[in-house]
């Protein structure tokens, strides 16, 4: 009999803690590929973006928040490991990471390894755009359960995408003939016909969709990578109409500019130097129009959490991989240590968050597979190189003295000859750039957020260079110079 009650007794106390043992969320990441801070809900007066815009009304929206590499390759590795580029060994789009980092522990691994349902649609780890839509690129088959590479009418239109290309003169138009390994780094664009789910991101959201509907009673991480606004600027006409290329404004830089910053912090190719300006608002209207596409498609999925009662249940996360130059220091797309280049998208809305809330701390996307375990409540792997956001998303202005650090290498990659590495530190104020011994960059953002003047050779700013300089040295041994 009391052998019976015991027993008993044990059960009814297993039973309680069971019924008040807080349910695991679910997370959705949702990635756009080459969108920069240009979103409503970031202040941006032109480009239309309600359905990121409502997710930041619920969500924590980071203002300052800045990619390890602006390259999708690199920036994807290490914010889906949580480790530096100089820790994965991974510089260009050509390295998979297992090949330099085996033993690294993906974020999809994380989560597969506390139980979760892991599935990615569409890009997430890297591969070509457009040549390799469909395909499963530089995936990482350990990181999830199930895999799915939709593909659209983008991709079969190839022959209708404009391009632009310089003439012998010099001078650049729009031509079509393109063949899909020639768009991939060029300014293109097609307003396409047909509707929003005959393309490749269309196609996403549908099986994203299509995976909440199924996976709703357990514990999911689903991740959607949606390929716009990365060129060719393809989304029906419908977005292109959103916007009036005369009504465009320019960035403009001082006379003289080039020549007051290092010679490897500006790359520039013949085919955008050769355009005129009404080119230049024509490509931009076909970025801002592939932009709200995306944010159409991403509205759709939230929508769909909605319906299926998962929002107050569900961690959702939207970021870029990186940023993007549209004409600011007369630069186009990314490889560049500047803000536009460095500096990305990222909201964050989770049950416990500040919601509405914005953060103008330094963060980082290497962060983001900490912050993910953490806010999940399961275990963070030891090794990793970033740190949970999660005090700033409860706390947007809790004390914080973590800067970003963001890096490139041009001219032959990692100990080529004729390289030029470029290390980037970011405070809340300040952006220091060393580029070795070409040179290095200070702007000051408090005066100066377009970066326009370089403080770095000016006397009185010696002590704030050589100050962010060791700063940037311990975070970054790899930007230590011996010149």
């Amino acid at each position: 009999m009391r052998r019976s009650f015991l027993l008993l007794a044990a059960i009814v106390v297993s039973c309680a803690a069971c019924a008040t043992e807080r349910p695991r969320p679910n997370v959705l990441l949702i990635v756009s590929d080459d969108l920069a801070a240009r979103l409503g809900c970031y202040g941006d007066p032109v480009v239309k973006s309600p359905a990121i815009d409502r997710l930041a009304a619920r969500g924590v929206r980071f203002e300052r928040a800045y990619c390890q590499y602006p390259l999708c390759n690199p920036s994807r590795t290490s914010f889906l490991t949580g480790l530096r580029p100089d820790t994965t060994r991974v510089w260009n789009n050509q390295t998979q990471f297992r090949d330099t980092t085996p033993g690294a522990q993906s974020l999809g691994q994380t989560f597969r390894k506390a139980g979760y349902y892991v599935a990615r649609i569409g890009k997430l780890y890297h591969y070509g755009v457009p040549a390799q839509i469909g395909t499963d690129g530089l995936d990482d088959p350990n990181s999830w359960q199930d895999r799915f590479n939709p593909k659209g009418r983008d991709v079969d239109d190839v022959g209708l995408i404009e391009g632009i290309a310089a003439g012998p003169d010099g001078r650049s138009s729009w031509k079509t003939g393109w063949k899909l390994n020639q768009l991939g780094a060029r300014l293109s664009r097609l307003a396409a016909e047909g509707e929003d789910i005959e393309q490749t991101d269309g196609k996403i959201a549908d099986e994203t969709i299509r995976l909440l509907e199924k996976k709703k009673d357990a514990p999911f991480f689903i991740c959607a990578g949606f390929f716009r606004p990365h060129t060719p600027y393809v989304s029906p006409k419908k977005y292109f109409g959103l916007y009036e290329p005369e009504r465009l404004a320019l960035p403009a830089v001082p006379e003289g500019y080039r020549s007051t910053v290092p010679r490897p912090a500006l790359v520039f190719k013949n085919d955008e130097e050769g355009m005129t300006d009404s080119q230049r608002r024509e490509a931009i209207q076909a970025y801002f129009a592939s932009a709200s596409f995306m944010d159409a498609q991403a509205g759709r999925i939230l929508d769909a959490l909605d319906r299926l009662g998962l929002t107050e249940k569900t961690i959702v996360v939207f970021l870029s991989d990186h940023g993007y130059h549209l004409y600011e220091h007369q630069l186009w797309q990314k490889m560049t240590l500047f803000e536009e280049a460095a500096r990305v998208p990222l909201v964050i809305a989770a049950p416990g968050c500040a919601a509405g809330k914005t953060c103008a701390r330094t963060v980082e996307l290497v962060d983001l597979h900490a912050t993910l375990a953490d806010l999940a409540g399961i275990e963070i792997p030891a090794c990793l190189d970033g740190v949970s956001l999660r005090p700033l998303v409860e706390n947007p202005r809790a004390a914080w003295d973590r800067p970003a650090v963001t890096q490139v290498f041009r001219g032959g990659g990692r100990g080529g000859a004729g390289e030029a590495r470029g290390y980037s530190l970011r405070t809340e104020r300040w952006r220091f750039t060393d580029w070795g011994k070409a040179g290095c960059e200070l702007y000051d953002h408090d005066k100066d957020p377009a970066e326009l003047r370089n403080l770095a050779a000016e006397p009185e700013f010696k002590a704030v260079v050589d100050e962010l300089r060791a700063r940037l040295n311990a975070l970054a041994p790899g930007s230590r110079r011996a010149d």
